[in-house]
C-alpha cells in the first residue's frame, strides 16, 4: 500500500480521526479539573553530621559512613511508626493510620550527601507543610536517642505550597489527545482493512483483476 493510499484512508474517515482525540481531550480536561483532587507537596531539608571525640581521620570516616552507608537507615527511620505516630499525635490528626501517613512521605538523600530531604504530599497545603516540619522536629529528637547521631540540623523549614503538583491538566489533555489520535487512526485503518465491499471501478480492477468495460451513471432527475 502506497503512502497516498494511507492518506486517502485517513482522509475518507477524517471525522473519526478528528472526533476521537477531541473527545478524549475533553474527557481528560473534565476529569483533571473537576474530578481529581489537587495534591500539594511541602519539603524540608536536614543536614546530619556525627560528632566524635576521636581524631580527624575518625571524624572523616564516620562522616563517610553517614553519607554513604547510613542514609537508608535515616530514610526508614523518618517513616517508622515510632516517628510517624508521634507526628500524628502531636498534630492532632484524626482518622489516619501510621501506614497511611507514611505513604504521604518521601525521604531522599540529595546527591549522595548528608542532606536529607523530607517531602510530604497532601490535599491540604497547610497540613502538608505542618507534617513536614513536625517530621523534621520529631526525627531530630528521636534520632539522637535511638541512633546516637549527635547533631541533626534543620536547614530549610517547609513552607505552605501555593500550587498543586498534581494533577497536571495540560499534560493529561495532551496525552489524551495524542492517544485518541493514534486510536482514531488505527481504527480507521482497521475499518478499511475489514471492509471488503467493492465501491468503484478502481476496486474492481484492484481486487478482481479485470478491466471495467463500462459504467452506468446514476441519474437523480425525475
Amino acid at each position: 500500500m502506497e503512502l497516498k493510499e494511507y492518506f486517502n484512508i485517513l482522509l475518507k474517515r477524517a471525522w473519526l480521526v478528528i472526533a476521537l482525540p477531541v473527545i478524549a481531550a475533553l474527557i481528560s480536561a473534565y476529569v483533571s479539573f473537576y474530578m481529581l483532587t489537587p495534591v500539594y507537596e511541602a519539603n524540608t531539608t536536614l543536614y546530619i553530621i556525627n560528632k566524635t571525640n576521636g581524631s580527624e581521620f575518625q571524624i572523616a570516616y564516620n562522616d563517610l559512613l553517614i553519607s554513604q552507608q547510613l542514609v537508608k537507615d535515616y530514610k526508614e527511620f523518618v517513616k517508622s511508626r515510632r516517628v510517624i505516630s508521634q507526628v500524628i499525635e502531636q498534630l492532632g490528626i484524626e482518622g489516619i493510620s501510621a501506614s497511611a501517613m507514611a505513604a504521604k512521605v518521601n525521604v531522599n538523600a540529595k546527591n549522595e550527601t548528608r542532606f536529607i530531604e523530607i517531602r510530604v504530599q497532601d490535599s491540604n497545603p497547610a497540613l502538608a507543610a505542618d507534617i513536614a516540619n513536625k517530621l523534621a522536629d520529631v526525627f531530630k529528637n528521636e534520632v539522637v536517642e535511638y541512633m546516637k547521631v549527635e547533631n541533626v540540623n534543620i536547614v530549610d523549614t517547609a513552607q505552605q505550597p501555593g500550587n498543586p503538583i498534581k494533577p497536571k491538566p495540560m499534560m493529561n489533555i495532551a496525552v489524551a489527545f495524542i492517544a485518541g489520535l493514534l486510536f482514531g487512526a488505527g481504527l480507521a485503518f482497521a475499518i478499511e482493512y475489514l471492509d471488503d465491499t467493492i465501491k468503484s471501478a478502481e476496486d474492481v480492477e484492484k481486487y478482481l483483476g479485470v478491466t471495467v468495460l463500462g459504467a452506468i451513471p446514476e441519474f437523480s432527475g425525475k
